[in-house]
Parts: structure tokens; C-alpha cells; sequence
């Protein structure tokens, strides 16, 4: 992925950055800060290709290649299943030859898996947004992510609400 002269503009077209430039390659680890509203979610909602990009060039891989996880996880209507295989359906989760023991298998490595107990199956459906805590929904998104096996991972404070050794360990796993 690689941003020539991209301006980041603000929801409303505020500009936010005149113009950025930089390239990050598979493996590299870059993290982004800066104070509230200087325009790292506008650069994530680009990059994500979430937003439309303004000008300049932006060359980057396929959208299939690209996940973005926000703060806020979207949790669909559906299964406990559909909450991690989310955006694939039913459908492609089957072709892709995963069974709900790998499942099972990424939920412990994201500290969930009393959840599937707890809400008594895969099959269940719920208003997840009112089931899950906070923290249980930053680490089902983080769940997906390991599910997909993106090339690009972009993460927006996408752990705020994990404790830290949980953070920590889901951090280490994606490097690994």
C-alpha cells in the first residue's frame, strides 16, 4: 500500500493533512498517532477503503487483501457464528473448508470461547450488541481478523476496551 501526496479531509472536507506520503509493505508494522481529530480515522477510513480518496495517488491491494477493524466493531443481525466469520456468509464459510472447531480453536486464542457455552451454540441468535461487553466485541473483531488472514490489517483502537495482558497477547499473536 502506498499513499503519493494523499490529502486526508475530514467527514465535513476539512483539511486535515495538505498532503501524505508513505508506502507500508506485508510484514511492517507502523503505527499511526496523534491528538484527537488530527485525522488518523480519516486516514484509516482511506486506507481501509472505507472513504474515497481526494486526491493525490493511493495504490493498494484488493479489497479482499484489507481489514479494517474500528474501535466499534459492526456486529451483524445473525448467529454467534456470523459475528466472527462476518463480512463472509454462512455459505463461504463452508467452501472455505473452516469447521466450528477451528472456530473454537480461535475463540480461545481471543479469550472468548466460554461465550459459545454460554450462549449455548453457534447457532444462536441475539442482539449481540447488547449481549457482548465492550471488550468482548473488540476481541471477536479481533477473532475475524485472525479468521480472514489479511495481508493488511488496519487496527483503530481496536483493543481500547481489553485489558492489557489480553491486548498484549493478541498483539503477539499477530505478529506471529
Amino acid at each position: 500500500m502506498k499513499f503519493e501526496k494523499v490529502p486526508i479531509l475530514s467527514p465535513n472536507g476539512d483539511v486535515l493533512v495538505k498532503e501524505m506520503s508513505f508506502e507500508i509493505t506485508p510484514g511492517m508494522n507502523l503505527m499511526i498517532t496523534g491528538p484527537n481529530g488530527c485525522g488518523k480515522s480519516s486516514l484509516f477510513r482511506i486506507m481501509g477503503q472505507l472513504w474515497p480518496v481526494a486526491g493525490g495517488t493511493l495504490h493498494k491491494p484488493a479489497i479482499d487483501k484489507i481489514f479494517y477493524i474500528p474501535q466499534r466493531p459492526y456486529l451483524p443481525s445473525g448467529s454467534l457464528r456470523d459475528q466472527l466469520i462476518y463480512p463472509h456468509s454462512y455459505e463461504q464459510y463452508i467452501a472455505t473448508g473452516t469447521t466450528d472447531a477451528d472456530l473454537m480453536d480461535l475463540m480461545k486464542e481471543v479469550r472468548l470461547d466460554y461465550i459459545v457455552e454460554r450462549e449455548k451454540g453457534w447457532d444462536t441468535h441475539n442482539d449481540w450488541n447488547d449481549v457482548l461487553s465492550g471488550g468482548e466485541k473488540q476481541r471477536m473483531a479481533m477473532g475475524r481478523l485472525i479468521y480472514h488472514k489479511p495481508k493488511y490489517a488496519i487496527l483503530d483502537e481496536c483493543t481500547s476496551a481489553v485489558s492489557m495482558d489480553v491486548e498484549g497477547h493478541l498483539y503477539t499473536h499477530m505478529k506471529n
